[in-house]
């Protein structure tokens, strides 16, 4: 399966994200559902974006790999963050997580006023990802 990654000349080219992805038919589709900075209790892991954000990625790992994929089948992500917390700590823990792959997914991040599950997490992240 090739998905096709589009970065126009002209446009920002970002390692932390693509302009758009092209999704070649007859890849199955995998929607994950909001993952927050929770333990398998439902315990929020850190008072801080850095630590929940990790702890939020390392979930939608589990996820993937579950479906039978990696990081690199991510075409979406939204990143839900509470309120006008410094989103640098949230950033710098996706990166270490996505690290130097090349052709990241698209991406969007929104403050929100708060999260369902618990008034101390910070952060929720969505994805969907084109498996084989």
């Amino acid at each position: 399966m090739t998905i096709q990654h589009l970065n126009p000349d002209g446009m920002l080219k970002s390692p932390a994200f693509s302009q758009g992805i092209v999704v070649p038919a007859g890849a199955r589709t995998l929607v994950i559902g909001g993952q927050n900075g929770v333990d398998e209790h439902g315990h929020v892991v850190g008072p801080n974006l850095g630590e929940q954000t990790a702890k939020a990625v390392d979930n939608l790992i589990k996820v993937l790999e579950a479906a039978g994929g990696t990081l690199e089948n991510l075409v979406r992500v939204g990143i839900y963050v509470k309120g006008d917390v410094d989103i640098r700590p949230g950033f710098e823990a996706w990166m270490q997580r996505w690290g130097r792959r090349p052709n990241p997914p698209t991406i969007v991040v929104l403050r929100v006023v708060g999260m369902g599950m618990s008034p101390d997490i910070l952060v929720e992240i969505e994805a969907t990802a084109a498996l084989d």
